[in-house]
């Protein structure tokens, strides 16, 4: 069937996962520990965030996790803070998040658009963040449909999130590309009938994604001269 619409992850694939999150989360752990070298450690084993190379860890949960995930995995070292109140700080703390897209994302969007197909971004992030993130991007108002885990929808790799994307552009499922970094993405897109694209600009290799992508891409740059049946 032909292709209709393409739904974006929106970290790792977006925008570069290690240029955006590895300097924000070593920048949250020492804001949350105050100075305290022993609590920074906690925090940063928590999240299997390594203090030393300032990296996420590839086994991290934060990695394809919600926001309430993550900040459910912080409170289990900071027992004075809710799992809620956490959440909060995640969330306002994400939503200024230094952002190091893939690729220039104005022009990339506007040339799938120009090929008449449906945008759309879903993450596990909150929706608040997502909208935050590509507004300051400058592509929000280029997207047919943004989502969070705390949409409505559901969280990856539950299809739900990804068919509430087909609905809303009136499109069949299988016409539909789920492209992501991460074996949530993917997951979700077989799950709901979809084409499935990894990209390589998360944390999972090749070797991860291959099973479950139609193809798995250097970065969404490529996804032209994919749709185009050329080389990547």
């Amino acid at each position: 069937m032909t292709i209709e619409g393409i739904l974006f992850d929106k970290d790792g694939t977006l925008f570069d996962f290690r240029a955006t999150w590895d300097v924000w989360s070593a920048d949250l752990i020492a804001d949350l520990s105050a100075g305290d070298d022993a609590l920074a450690g906690r925090i940063a084993d928590s999240i299997a965030f390594d203090l030393a190379a300032k990296q996420f860890l590839p086994h991290s949960p934060v990695i394809a996790g919600t926001n309430r995930e993550a900040a459910e995995c912080i409170a289990t070292v900071l027992p004075g803070r809710s799992v809620a109140e956490l959440e909060i700080v995640l969330m306002e703390s994400a939503a200024v998040a230094p952002l190091a897209p893939a690729v220039p994302l104005p022009p990339f969007l506007d040339g799938l658009a120009q090929r008449g197909l449906a945008l759309g971004v879903m993450t596990n992030d909150s929706e608040h963040s997502a909208r935050a993130h590509l507004s300051q991007a400058g592509v929000e108002d280029k997207l047919d449909f943004i989502a969070g885990f705390d949409s409505g929808f559901g969280a990856k790799p539950a299809p739900d999130p990804l068919l509430a994307f087909a609905r809303h552009a009136g499109l069949a499922p299988e016409s539909v590309v789920m492209v992501g970094d991460s074996t949530h993405d993917l997951l979700a897109g077989r799950r709901a009938g979809m084409r499935t694209l990894g990209v390589l600009t998360g944390l999972a290799p090749e070797a991860e994604l291959a099973p479950l992508a139609d193809a798995v891409l250097p970065d969404i740059g490529h996804i032209p001269a994919w749709l185009d049946g050329g080389a990547v």
